[in-house]
């Protein structure tokens, strides 16, 4: 029997590799099995398409390219700029952006971009002047912190990690929380939700440079509107890290005052999550902003990755077809099908419901930490991930919450059914589960207690769940 052109190419790609380090070509071929294994459900990831996986192993590998299409600090770069002036072409369609820049190779590293964009972009002072240089990449180390002494506006506003927030949004730890004078919005105590009125205190108080919207585990529709209209009345930027529901944007579910490219002065993106690319970033902004944002390699970022860039034009060119809005609505449709499941057995959830692709499960109602429940979880067979629930009295590592999302068993083929299924999987484990104790038999925040004849049971479930839904199943590796 022949094979197809999918089982083709992985087979005759895992040759390649096994004859120089078999090692690294079993572990290919373990990872491929796992996945088809398990049920997972972390929000922030996906399944990218053959043609996006097969995209990122060819000859773009080995070239360098800093600079930008037309404008390159090496020769040779004429395939190079095909491919990125594709990318940027279907971004810019998919999303009725102005200008796409597609080469940060992460999330990070967009709003990185984003970040060194907007500064320059505002900086106006005698410091620069005094220095006779017109970006801000060309000052010396004495220039840019007396600029800094100067500016005395250099804050930033976003959403705090325990909201929903993410690190990149002014987290003391990470770099936007040293290069900014960092405040944080949080969410209404009682429900959950953005009180955009205290947003809009906050910002009157704080004076911000840039305000800052979008999150990695808050499970509801912003109102960009309203950040606009906050950002305009103090004079900042206004900035959206769309990276977890971008694809909820491209595919249309998220539109008008929900859709953050008509409203936002620059947002930055990854290109996998619910987007359902390869493992990347993104930044669209107006011309404003375009020749600052464009100045990202080398101010901010190395070489460009070509080879990845390549996959992000085929995953966006995949975006742009018509399903994709139906397959949008459906991680949508499947979050909240989810969500009532764990509704109707018990279960605490922050906001009580969803709007987009997560669900943020509050698992002290189970007695257990986000850390214990994860686990618990895994070696059940389900794959979440623990995170912070709004006043965290567990903190960001041992938690009080579960984060779990739809995009990757969307692009499976589960519905809202198989969801109802997988919620009862979820609160057995859970409702099964017990803390355990330490070594002096003090409380343990850590170790559990669950049956293996539980979790035995429950991943027998979750693959019988996830038979009739075969991933990849135009590949076969033999």
């Amino acid at each position: 029997m022949s094979l197809n052109a999918e089982s083709t190419a992985f087979r005759s790609a895992l040759e390649v590799i096994r004859a120089v380090e078999p090692r690294v070509a079993d572990a290919i071929g373990a990872e491929l099995a796992d996945q088809r294994e398990s049920l997972k459900l972390i929000a922030s990831e996906n399944y990218a398409s053959p043609a996006t996986l097969l995209a990122m192993g060819n000859w773009f590998s080995d070239k360098y390219a800093e600079g930008t299409i037309g404008r390159r600090f090496y020769a040779g770069c004429q395939n190079v700029d095909t491919v990125e002036a594709l990318a940027a072409e279907h971004a810019k369609e998919l999303f009725g952006a102005a200008h796409a820049y597609v080469q940060p190779h992460s999330g990070i590293d967009a709003n990185l971009v984003a970040f060194w964009a907007i500064l320059a972009d505002r900086v106006e002072s005698p410091a620069l002047r005094k220095a006779q240089v017109r970006q801000v990449n060309d000052l010396t180390e004495a220039d840019w912190f007396a600029l800094r002494r100067e500016l005395g506006d250099q804050r930033m506003l976003g959403m705090s990690l325990d909201a929903g927030g993410h690190l990149t949004h002014g987290f003391r730890p990470n770099i936007s929380g040293k290069m900014f004078d960092q405040r944080s919005y949080g969410t209404d105590p009682a429900t959950g939700l953005i009180d955009y009125d205290r947003v809009a205190e906050a910002a009157r108080e704080f004076r911000p440079l840039i305000l800052v919207a979008g999150y990695s585990a808050y499970p509801r529709k912003v109102n960009f509107r309203i950040m606009r209209e906050i950002a305009d009345s103090v004079g900042a930027t206004f900035m959206v890290d769309m990276a977890h529901f971008a694809g909820l944007v491209a595919g249309k579910v998220f539109t008008g005052d929900f859709d953050p490219v008509p409203h936002a002065h620059i947002v930055t993106t990854t290109t996998h999550k619910s987007l359902r690319g390869p493992r990347g970033g993104m930044v669209l902004c107006g011309p404003e902003l375009a020749d600052q944002v464009d100045r990202g390699c080398p101010m901010v970022l190395g070489g460009p990755l070509p080879h990845v860039m390549a996959a992000k034009a085929v995953a966006l060119a995949e975006a742009r077809r018509p399903d994709f809005a139906g397959y949008a609505q459906r991680i949508v449709d499947n979050a909240q099908a989810l969500a009532d499941g764990l509704l109707r057995r018990g279960a605490t959830l922050v906001t009580g419901g969803t709007d987009n692709h997560l669900v943020l499960i509050d698992v002290s109602g189970y007695g257990l930490t986000g850390r214990q429940a994860e686990q618990a979880l895994l070696d059940s067979g389900i794959v979440t991930n623990r995170n912070a629930v709004p006043q965290d009295p567990n903190g960001a590592w041992y938690t009080s919450g579960i984060r779990i999302g739809t995009p990757a068993l969307t692009t499976r083929g589960l519905g809202t059914a198989e969801m109802d299924a997988t919620a009862e999987l979820i609160h057995t484990v859970l409702d099964r589960t017990t803390p355990g104790t330490g070594p002096d038999g003090a409380g343990s925040k850590a170790k559990y207690v669950l049956d293996p004849a539980v979790a035995e049971q429950v991943g027998k479930q979750a693959a019988d769940l996830l038979t009739p839904f075969p991933l990849y199943p135009a590949v076969d590796l033999g």
